[in-house]
């Protein structure tokens, strides 16, 4: 097997020594404060009063920097649950041009990520909260919920990029009744897109770095159009790169468009559309023995007789998300209600096995290399709809979400020498499609989900609220091929799930506040409960999982300091698992995973624009069955920053640490993946150029990975021959460098 191409060796150290000089050299003058939103205002967050976010929103925008706009993460004074809000601040100046949602969230405490190939040039494979990992969890795009319906995870790289982002919030539990999606089961990360600014603006933007990475785009803010106040803001962007990994690289184009249209003081109408064109080659993770022999950075080959040639392990996904919104506040009424549509249809190929130990040969040669090439396409269509009225000492709050997504799978066989279908059985089969195919199905999942909760205003500190949730999701599979057993099944089935909740939020004063919460959490059942030959077998012995979540919290937010801390303990149950009897796989609930922790976050201004930021976790997640330590589950995760922001000057140096975890690879091999950090700086300076129809530039860098280390740092899984566990490692330290400016 030939040598990888070696990564690009990064060139910081002269970069920085420049900007350092430029900064110093420069007058500073103000600037205007973009930071972290105090609390989630999105649709599926813990629920808090239009007044209240209001109020927040009011916080937020000040002519000084405070600890809120400058915290990389801080939490809630309004929420109920445990949560961490990411501001455009962090996003903006440490998050890589090519970086997506899980780098903003890696930050926060009790998150643990992985992004092996660079920031946003892969999807991330791990992304885990409390031990939770994705599939467990909702994901929202302006509180609309997004997953690929068969498990519930998420394309990382798909959807928005960075530069269309504002602010992303890890909630750390199920919410209220309110609270949306297929999987409350482990909380939320909430992604919330930028809002066009009031002024015109035009502001191009440039970024370069190593491995051959180069990102360009502009952002185009209408201002307001007329006298009704119509605005509307778009992002184009463009972006490549090799990759870290040897012949990974990434190719993507996004376009991103949100019209706001006031009705009357008191009615908004919002449109947003956005459209995403992805091409990458994709590896699979390495053994260690490749890792000793080709380097750290093993991922494919450039060798058409290898079943890990880059040509053959390829992904081309194209997507798009819109919807409409409708927002009304009127004598003691609101009304909120998008209607939506998202899709997302990917080609993949890849070789049979990438990582050598199945020796080439199809049904055509001994020698040709067998492949695979896959779909997956789904489109969404869905409405979500709330209703509030002032009723009593507090608000009722009712609502129903509506979703229906339709999917396309298949994989087929091949012989990617010749690039023909590979029969895999006997010849005599209906057709050669037939005799190729690992699976060929049509699946559509339907969900419907009404709440109604109350929010009781206990005094004018104190509120309760308590809620229900009610599920129904159906899912119908129409498969001439089933994953699995490759034979036919065409079957339906429905699940219903209740879930209350109940929490408590208390104001010590203005800058303090205190909160509890009991709730139920839930996962729809996954799609592979009907990879059987017959899933009525099981039917009657299996429910959807559910947590139990006890959590208490406080908050402390002024100028100087913001900080908050939280405990809990969540009991997951009804875990499915499969047996074999008699020959058959049926599936049934057992056991399940007892997590508890305790979690802190803080920021506190030092003087003269210095801030000193920390956040740290400690966690337990023993799963009940045999008393184990659940995979993918950091013991603890730890981070420490500097940051400095002084007028046009802004740097930072961010440290985050994530303790032991462990794998299973199988019966024998339950190896600990050792503690690690990642330290990474960045820097910023704007100026004005004393140009014509250009207001200010400016030009930033950052070091990423500052001390290079690149050990393994999470299993990617095992080989298909013998099970062999397949690792991945941090990539090496790189670099980017980003100009940009706004024209008017």
């Amino acid at each position: 097997m030939p040598q990888p191409m070696p990564a690009s060796r990064p060139r910081g150290g002269a970069l920085l020594v420049l900007a350092i000089a430029a900064v110093l050299a420069a007058p500073v003058r103000a600037d205007d404060t973009n930071g972290a939103q105090p609390a989630s205002t999105n649709d599926t967050g813990p629920a808090a009063t239009p007044q209240d976010a209001k109020n927040l929103s009011a916080i937020q925008v000040t002519a000084a920097t405070t600890a809120t706009t400058i915290a990389p993460t801080q939490g809630s004074m309004v929420a109920t649950e445990p949560q961490s809000t990411v501001g455009s601040l962090y996003i903006q100046e440490n998050i890589a041009p090519t970086g997506d949602y899980t780098d903003a969230a890696a930050i926060s405490p009790s998150v643990y990520t992985v992004t092996p190939n660079g920031s946003g040039l892969m999807e991330a494979p791990v992304v885990s909260i409390r031990g939770f990992q994705d599939g467990q969890y909702n994901v929202t795009f302006d509180g609309i919920p997004w997953m690929d319906s068969n498990d519930f995870t998420h394309h990382s790289t798909s959807y928005f990029t960075n530069q269309e982002t504002s602010s992303v919030t890890v909630d750390r539990g199920p919410g209220t009744a309110g609270t949306l999606g297929n999987a409350t089961f482990g909380g939320t990360i909430s992604v919330d897109s930028i809002n066009p600014q009031d002024t015109l603006n035009v502001s191009p933007y440039l970024s370069f770095g190593s491995w051959s990475t180069d990102v360009e785009g502009a952002r185009i803010d209408t201002g307001k159009l007329n006298d009704g106040g119509t605005s509307a803001v778009i992002n184009v962007q463009n972006s490549s790169s090799d990759g870290y990994l040897s012949y990974a690289g990434q190719r993507r184009q996004s376009v991103f468009a949100k019209v706001v249209q006031p009705l009357d003081d008191h009615t908004t109408l919002t449109f947003v559309a956005m459209a995403n064109k992805l091409d990458q080659y994709v590896p699979f993770g390495a053994t260690k023995a490749q890792i000793a022999q080709y380097g750290v950075n093993y991922g494919l080959v450039n060798d058409p007789t290898s079943q890990a040639y880059y040509r053959y392990n390829q992904d081309k996904i194209n997507t798009n998300l819109g919807y409409i919104g409708l927002h009304s506040e009127f004598d003691g009424w609101t009304i909120d209600n998008k209607a939506y549509t998202y899709g997302y249809n990917h080609f993949g190929f890849n070789g049979e096995d990438p990582n050598g130990e199945t020796p080439n040969g199809t049904y055509y040669s001994p020698t040709d290399v067998p492949g695979q090439h896959m779909r997956n396409t789904n489109r969404s269509w869905g409405d979500i709809f709330r209703l509030g009225k002032e009723l009593g000492p507090g608000e009722v709050r009712t609502g129903v979400w509506y979703d229906h997504q339709d999917d396309i799978r298949w994989l087929y066989e091949f012989d990617d020498t010749i690039d023909q279908l590979n029969p895999v059985i006997a010849p005599g089969a209906p057709s050669l499609a037939l005799a190729s195919a690992d699976r060929r199905m049509n699946d559509t999942l339907v969900t419907i989900q009404p709440f109604l909760e109350y929010q009781w205003n206990i005094t004018d500190n104190a509120y309760f609220i308590g809620g229900v949730k009610y599920n129904r999701f159906e899912r119908d599979l129409d498969a001439p091929v089933n994953q699995k057993t490759e034979t036919p099944l065409t079957y339906s089935k429905t699940w219903n799930a209740t879930l209350p909740s109940a929490s408590f939020h208390y104001s010590f004063s203005s800058d303090w506040t205190a909160y509890a919460q009991w709730a139920k959490g839930y996962l729809a059942p996954n799609l592979n409960l009907l990879y059987v030959p017959n899933p009525a077998v099981s039917d009657s012995a299996v429910a959807p999982e559910k947590t139990t979540n006890w959590q208490m919290g406080t908050t402390w937010s002024a100028d100087n300091l913001t900080l908050s801390g939280d405990i809990y303990k969540i009991d997951f149950n009804n875990f499915v698992q499969s047996q074999k009897v008699g020959g058959v796989t049926e599936f049934y609930n057992g056991g399940g995973v007892h997590y508890k922790g305790l979690e802190l976050e803080g920021t506190y201004m030092l003087g003269a624009g210095f801030s000193v930021y920390a956040n740290g976790s400690l966690n337990r997640a023993i799963q009940t069955a045999d008393n184990s330590w659940n995979p993918n589950t950091p013991h603890k995760t730890a981070a420490l920053g500097l940051l400095y922001r002084n007028g046009p000057v802004y740097a930072s140096l961010v440290d985050k640490f994530v303790g032991k975890t462990y794998y299973t690879a199988n019966a024998n091999d339950d190896t600990p993946i050792g503690g690690y950090a990642v330290t990474n700086f960045a820097a910023s300076y704007r100026f004005d150029p004393h140009l014509a129809d250009v207001k200010d530039i400016k030009i930033g860098f950052q070091v990423n990975n500052l001390f290079n280390n690149t050990t393994i740092n999470a299993l990617a899984g095992t080989t298909v021959a013998d099970s062999t566990p397949l690792f991945w490692t941090i990539p090496a330290r790189n670099y980017n460098v980003t100009i940009s400016a706004d024209l008017f």
